[in-house]
């Protein structure tokens, strides 16, 4: 990465992103006096046990801002400026709801499209021609290749946001999907790209020293979909200005955010429930329960909290690597998608299963006896 990124410039993104969520953690009791504050902790969907501030995001925000309008070299400089306009709709809609202004999913989602229209109309790309002769005669025709594009664009910012509140997973996803764009890039020599993606490790970092393991902050719904949008806006952006890149390809590194979404949608449709409707049944809350029912009890939730990050990461970074590796072979990254999805189907519906047998209960109360064992001995 130093040869993308110069080391002065990352520790200077890093100490931008380190020193604003540090300062909004330092000011968060007297921001809460005065703003209009909200308690998450009641929430259906809560996985810390304490207020924490949800506006990390705005420290990620403003290093990536910095690196969208003073890094990229040459002729890029220009476009992507102009990119960095299309951040406000998104950016504005997530921070009123992290500030108590009660933006409903509807209205964060419209923004997210806002902001996808409007980096269509100002850089003219959108989600290209696949390399799939059946799909192509679709993505072929563009008003229907730029609904897609914004379908999609959107629904990359919201799945990401379904993942922060967990420390160190909606940072740590981002970060290995801007190092997996980050390596596309670079392969294909796409240098401007390559350089914002490597931009973003640092600034994630920044925020990941906080949110992991302590889960001092969270990026919120402003740096939750404004990261989702620069980053599935790089992808599309890559592939398009570089027709040996496959979009396909490109669209493996958002697999696990977007995997569990179609899981969520799926499962409260099934169930009858609003689709928006918050639960507690996402994989990522699955395993944070699992690890405390494992533990017979000795993992607190915060301990737990931290350890999901863990057990999840190297999962979503297996199609981030299989979509590096596949970089410029559409019809292998089709086929990826399809056996990722398997697994991932599979491994929840199994989970959930062998959770409601009891099986777990069991083995954590062998467990437990186990430990009270060696503790007499």
């Amino acid at each position: 990465m130093e040869q993308l990124l110069p080391l002065d410039m990352a520790l200077i993104l890093f100490a931008i992103s380190f020193s604003i969520c540090g300062a909004l953690i330092v000011l968060h009791p007297w921001l809460v006096k005065r703003l209009r504050g909200r308690d998450d902790l009641n929430s259906v969907q809560a996985a810390h046990q304490r207020c924490t501030p949800r506006v990390g995001g705005v420290g990620v925000l403003i290093a990536a801002v910095v690196a969208l309008l003073f890094l990229v070299p040459d002729r890029g400089q220009l476009s992507f400026s102009v990119f960095a306009l299309t951040l406000l709709p998104v950016f504005i809609a997530g921070l009123a709801e992290d500030l108590g202004w009660r933006v409903s999913p509807l209205g964060r989602l419209l923004a997210a499209a806002s902001s996808a229209g409007l980096a269509i109309v100002l850089l003219q790309v959108w989600i290209p021609p696949l390399g799939v002769a059946g799909l192509d005669l679709a993505m072929g025709f563009a008003p229907f290749a730029i609904f897609v594009t914004i379908l999609w664009a959107t629904g990359v910012c919201h799945a990401l946001n379904l993942i922060d509140g967990v420390n160190g997973l909606a940072g740590g996803t981002g970060l290995l999907i801007a190092v997996g764009i980050a390596l596309v890039a670079t392969q294909a020599g796409a240098t401007g790209f390559a350089t914002i993606a490597a931009a973003l490790v640092p600034a994630l970092i920044g925020f990941l020293v906080f949110n992991w393991p302590l889960g001092r902050i969270f990026l919120g719904d402003a740096g939750a979909y404004t990261l989702g949008h620069v980053l599935v806006w790089l992808a599309i952006g890559l592939a398009w200005v570089n027709t040996e890149i496959s979009a396909i390809a490109m669209s493996l590194m958002f697999f696990w955010p977007v995997a569990d979404t179609f899981l969520a949608i799926a499962r409260r449709a099934r169930a009858g429930r609003p689709i928006g409707a918050p639960d507690r049944l996402h994989f990522h809350q699955f395993v944070m329960r699992a690890l405390i029912l494992l533990s017979g009890g000795r993992l607190s939730k915060g301990v737990a909290n931290s350890a999901t990050a863990l057990v999840l990461l190297p999962m979503i970074a297996a199609p981030i690597a299989v979509g590096v590796y596949l970089w410029d072979r559409p019809q292998a990254a089709l086929m990826a998608w399809v056996m990722f999805g398997l697994f991932f189907t599979l491994t929840y519906l199994i989970g959930v299963r062998t959770f409601r047998s009891n099986i777990w209960r069991r083995v954590a109360r062998r467990l437990k006896n186990d430990a009270q064992l060696r503790r007499a001995l």
